[in-house]
């Protein structure tokens, strides 16, 4: 393989595919990508078995081949270097690369031994809106879990009802974030996807650099999205999803008007002085009156109120501020609306202007 490239080029796409390579060294094909160099097209892939990457590259090709170049080095390498890049083979081992005056050469894999990119059969395809895919994404995918022993837990869940409806869910046990919203395409059948946390979060990357549409092609164990010339493929999590509704409460009786930005100032002021592990916050709520404190026997206590739109009977709960913080943070409006029932109740939190988006977490004791 002998090849030439730019160093914008190069860079925009490794760039892409850092944090889809595998940093462990459990199998050391995966911290590398793939380079398929063709006179018809040239591309790049990556994976971590779990989600795989394949972006087109512009090169000139001298001459065909693929090779398996370690992703993490060749990115420092490129980010370091001027002008055009000269990258040749010396057979399935080496990579000799030329850049100006400066020359590297970097030990390589063999193609050969790159995971095939799974095939996919029998698909429902559908296109969205990127901008939907987006939003869905960064209003629920905080409340998702990381590493719950509830492996279902550890991703988004993305309900298509049938029709041209997309419902995406995330919750980690504590919290649950849940959005709504009519989408363009539609499917024939109802399907539920569990997308992996890390997969939802690279997706969202790259659609907010990428496009306005995205085609969906929908397996029996993989989804592939295609965003342009850009394919990017995930596994799903196999499992059951809890039944989100049953977690809405619906018999909250005690309602809340209070400013967004306010409150999460107010909430983030006071937590300084919560205990690290805990982050918890104690909020104290009394005609048109909320008073938010915390304490630490370690360092300290905090104390601040502010003015809310409330009628009903004192109400005291605990949050965690973190939890908090992040719901508040990914509403839009300038109020929100919480509606309590009992000092340990689920509580629902509700954008003003948005009333598809909704958002549940548990208090704490204080």
């Amino acid at each position: 393989m002998k090849i030439v490239v730019t160093k914008e080029e190069m860079l925009s796409k490794l760039s892409t595919i850092q944090n889809i390579v595998e940093k462990k060294n459990t199998m050391p094909i995966l911290s590398h990508f793939l380079l398929d160099a063709g006179k018809q097209g040239s591309s790049i892939v990556a994976t971590d078995l779990d989600t795989a990457l394949r972006e087109p590259l512009n090169l000139k090709v001298e001459k065909e081949g693929k090779i398996c170049i370690p992703a993490r080095k060749l990115f420092e390498i490129v980010k370091e270097v001027d002008g055009e890049l000269l990258l040749e083979t010396i057979d399935d081992q080496w990579l000799k690369l030329k850049a100006g005056a400066g020359s590297f050469r970097l030990a390589c894999l063999s193609a050969k031994e790159f995971p095939a990119w799974p095939g996919m059969d029998d698909t429902q395809d559908l296109t969205v809106k990127a901008s939907v895919l987006i939003e869905a994404i960064e209003k629920t995918v905080y409340a998702s879990g990381e590493t719950d022993t509830r492996y279902t837990l550890n991703g988004l869940l993305f309900h298509f009802m049938g029709g041209s409806k997309l419902t995406v869910v995330g919750t980690d046990g504590h919290r649950l974030a849940i959005l709504v919203r009519e989408i363009t395409g539609s499917v024939k059948e109802e399907q539920k996807l569990i997308i992996p946390r890390k997969a939802s979060t690279e997706l969202r990357k790259l659609l907010e650099k990428q496009g306005d549409e995205v085609r969906i092609a929908i397996g029996h164990n993989h989804v592939l999205f295609t965003v342009g010339e850009i394919q990017f493929l995930t596994r799903l999590i196999e499992g059951t999803y809890p039944n989100y509704e049953q977690v809405i409460p619906a018999n909250n009786d005690k309602s809340v008007f209070i400013s967004r930005d306010l409150l999460a100032r107010t909430i983030r002021r006071v937590a300084i002085m919560s205990k690290e592990q805990t982050r918890g916050v104690k909020v104290e709520i009394s005609h048109n009156l909320m008073k938010v404190s915390s304490q630490n026997p370690d360092i300290g206590e905090a104390q601040d109120e502010l003015a809310i739109e409330y009628t009903g009977e004192d109400l005291t709960l605990g949050f965690n501020a973190k939890y908090l913080l992040d719901i508040l943070e990914v509403m839009d409006s300038e109020k929100v609306q919480l509606e309590m029932q009992a000092q340990l109740s689920p509580v629902l939190i509700r954008d003003e202007k948005d009333p598809q988006y909704r958002c549940v977490i548990m208090p704490m004791r204080i």
